[in-house]
């Protein structure tokens, strides 16, 4: 069994001696704190810290790592408070493992919302130090190895978590090792039979092919001798769930997979890599459009390397990567790498850059956590963001930024700044205007266009790919809807007062604070809200503020109608246009309050409003303000003789009109006759006459109506 001594003797490979007599003692605080307790496969609990600490030995983390890792469990699982561990470690070290603590104290009503709890509170402990996420991962990498002793579906459970969170967290910093393992053991353990399979397959095709393999390695490490180029070269293992996600996406064979050969070569400097490569292209033909330079343009995690696919024998594909030492060290260690330099007292700029990108990183899932409206809406916003299929296009000024896969310009611009993306109205892209639902490419330069004014639409949300973006934009809608009711629930309230002679100016003192605390509301703009979303009727609060006493309140207003709102096309967010009616500027409408959604504006004639119409509470009249923006939908109906390019004419005229057609659907009544249901984008009821007079002024035009039901 693996002791404190044996990890003592690994240390001493690069901690002087006083740093490794901390992590000892440590260890014995732990062991004396879990003692008596044991893990499910009966061995002594302190264990696990003593194997979590192992793992992170051999990224050669600093010792208050080590030392975190010996007690990331005392807080939770032993009687030791956090201020015992600062007087006994310090400061740093309890922050640590505070950091690393599960959140055991709450109770929660189901294991998604747990969890996602729990990740807050280890963002906000990363942001303060981001080796906390550092030990979680080492942490739960033994817990990953030792599943062996729980339930199936347990297993499952935990395995399908360590995939969508802790996997992808090591992927996005860059620890390669890590991820691969935990990878592979939640593959194992949701899937055991397939996972089996797959390695019973790879173990036997790499007995058939091991001497296909000595004979590439050979011949690849004798062209880099005879050219001169120090290098070794060495072969590339896939993973099971890579050969898994590969066989199932790619619809390929595991014979097909496991017929590209992969070999990694690592040298000493950067121009030494690109010699390299031209060597090997020179050796094998390259196959086009299959090399990638990690090393000018990085990835976000901080990985660097050449890649290529050559042409080998007989046609066979040869993957390489071709990287420097250090390069290879990042791509195993990621992040950790910082510390393995920073222990060396050598500053590289690769691990630095690494770190700066992971604090980042850090930061905007921060400001994600700030927007987001519930933790399980944070998950998903991480989910989201890791993961992603790369691509790098520029500012104007020649910054290379990265973006995921399908990135538009409304992504880009929140990755420049969220006041940027709030205010965007247009881009250009590579200097031409663009819409911007366009999905970028590697190479463009992205220009983006903003306006005072502007705000993000809820329509973005229907192309934008990025975390941040989705976030920003779902935070700026809420915060948008809530001031729209607020102000909405406000007018509707004045209203109804009207007609009780009253004002929300003028009430009586205390009168709305005793509703509101009778209603159990923190203050006025929550009354507001709920009226302005319909989840309170402005017409009972009026009568409850007027009256006190119940009597009183039973009686009639003095006048039974107030003066009908003033809307405009741009009002709110609150305020939306039947799509049964299709109410236009100049027409007669209503107001009808709908739970959750505000006032929805109908014509006053609306069959679907008879219902609710002798209703005050539920039905209203509106009318339209002086200054009207925007289009409005139309419906219209036309009959029409059946002839050529009939649709193509109506088009033209309607653009030469000034308005748009949204929808158009053709139906034959007969061999002679169509039937044209259009639904037009248009200013006002003068806008729509004048389409209508130019539409029966073609030919062949028997019928126009406009549809109001």
């Amino acid at each position: 069994m693996f002791t404190i001594d044996d990890l003592a003797d690994r240390l001493g490979g690069y901690l002087p001696a006083d740093e490794i007599c901390q992590v000892k003692r440590a260890f014995y605080y732990a062991e004396q704190a879990h003692d008596g307790q044991r893990r499910r496969s009966g061995e002594p609990y302190v264990t696990h810290p003593l194997a979590v600490a192992n793992i992170l030995a051999n990224m050669h983390m600093d010792y208050q790592s080590l030392m975190a890792a010996m007690l990331h469990d005392v807080i939770e699982d032993t009687g030791v408070s956090k201020e015992a561990l600062i007087k006994q470690f310090g400061n740093e070290v309890a922050e640590l493992v505070d950091g690393v603590s599960k959140l055991t104290q709450i109770t929660f009503e189901d294991k998604a919302v747990a969890q996602a709890e729990n990740f807050q509170k280890m963002v906000l402990a990363m942001s303060r130090d981001i080796r906390v996420i550092i030990v979680k991962l080492a942490d739960r990498l033994h817990n990953m190895r030792t599943l062996g002793a729980l339930r199936p579906d347990k297993k499952r459970r935990i395995a399908r978590e360590t995939l969508e969170i802790y996997a992808r967290i090591a992927s996005r910093l860059g620890i390669n090792t890590i991820r691969v393992e935990l990878e592979d053991l939640s593959f194992q353990a949701i899937h055991p039979m397939r996972a089996e399979r797959i390695q019973r397959a790879v173990v036997k095709a790499r007995g058939n092919r091991r001497s296909m393999v000595r004979h590439v390695q050979s011949t690849l490490q004798k062209c880099l001798d005879d050219e001169g180029l120090p290098g070794t070269v060495i072969g590339r293992q896939k993973h099971l769930l890579s050969i898994y996600h590969k066989m199932r996406d790619q619809r390929k064979s595991f014979s097909e997979l496991m017929d590209v050969f992969g070999f990694r070569i690592i040298t000493d400097r950067v121009d030494t890599c690109y010699r390299i490569l031209g060597a090997v292209h020179n050796l094998y033909k390259p196959v086009p459009g299959r090399f990638k330079d990690y090393i000018a343009i990085p990835k976000a995690n901080g990985y660097q390397s050449l890649h290529t696919t050559l042409f080998g024998m007989n046609g066979i594909p040869i993957e390489v990567q071709i990287r420097t030492r250090e390069m290879e060290a990042m791509a195993n260690n990621g992040i950790a790498a910082h510390w393995l330099y920073k222990a060396g007292q050598t500053d590289r700029p690769i691990a630095m850059g690494s770190h700066a990108r992971a604090r980042e990183w850090v930061r905007g899932l921060l400001e994600m956590q700030r927007h987001a409206g519930n933790p399980l809406e944070f998950i998903e916003h991480v989910k989201n963001d890791l993961f992603p299929d790369d691509i790098y296009v520029f500012t104007p000024k020649g910054d290379i930024m990265e973006l995921p896969h399908g990135a538009t310009a409304v992504d880009f611009a929140y990755t420049v700044h969220t006041d940027i993306g709030n205010s965007c109205i247009a881009c250009r892209i590579d200097r031409h205007l663009a819409s911007l639902s366009t999905p970028l490419e590697s190479g463009q330069t992205v220009e983006i266009i903003t306006a005072p004014g502007a705000r993000p639409s809820l329509g973005w949300l229907s192309f934008v790919v990025t975390a941040k973006a989705r976030s920003a934009v779902r935070h700026y809608l809420k915060h948008q809807q809530r001031s729209d009711s607020v102000q909405l629930g406000r007018r509707l309230l004045n209203k109804s007062l009207d007609a009780f002679d009253a004002r929300l100016e003028t009430l009586p003192e205390g009168r709305m604070e005793a509703l509101l605390e009778e209603m159990a509301l923190d203050g006025e703009d929550d009354l507001f809200d709920a009226i302005g979303l319909g989840n309170k009727v402005a017409y009972s609060v009026a009568r409850r503020l007027v009256f006190t006493d119940t009597a009183a309140a039973a009686e009639e207003p003095t006048s039974n109608t107030t003066g009908p709102i003033a809307i405009s096309g741009a009002d709110s967010m609150m305020i939306s246009f039947a799509r049964c009616c299709h109410p236009l500027p100049g027409d007669p409408i209503a107001g009808h309050m709908s739970v959750g959604k505000g006032i929805v504006v109908h014509r006053s004639d609306c069959r679907n409003i008879d219902d609710c119409r002798s209703d005050p509470e539920k039905c209203f009249p509106l009318e339209w303000s002086n200054t009207i923006e925007g289009d409005f939908p139309v419906a219209l109906r036309l009959e029409i003789e059946t002839r050529r390019g009939l649709v193509a004419e109506l088009a033209s005229l309607v653009t030469d009109a000034e308005a748009n057609i949204e929808r158009i659907g053709i139906e034959e009544r007969d061999a002679r006759l169509s039937i044209i249901n259009l639904i037009l984008a248009v200013k006002d009821r003068i806008h729509l006459a004048r389409i209508i007079k130019r539409i029966r002024n073609l030919h062949h035009v028997s019928k126009i109506t406009r549809v109001k039901n």
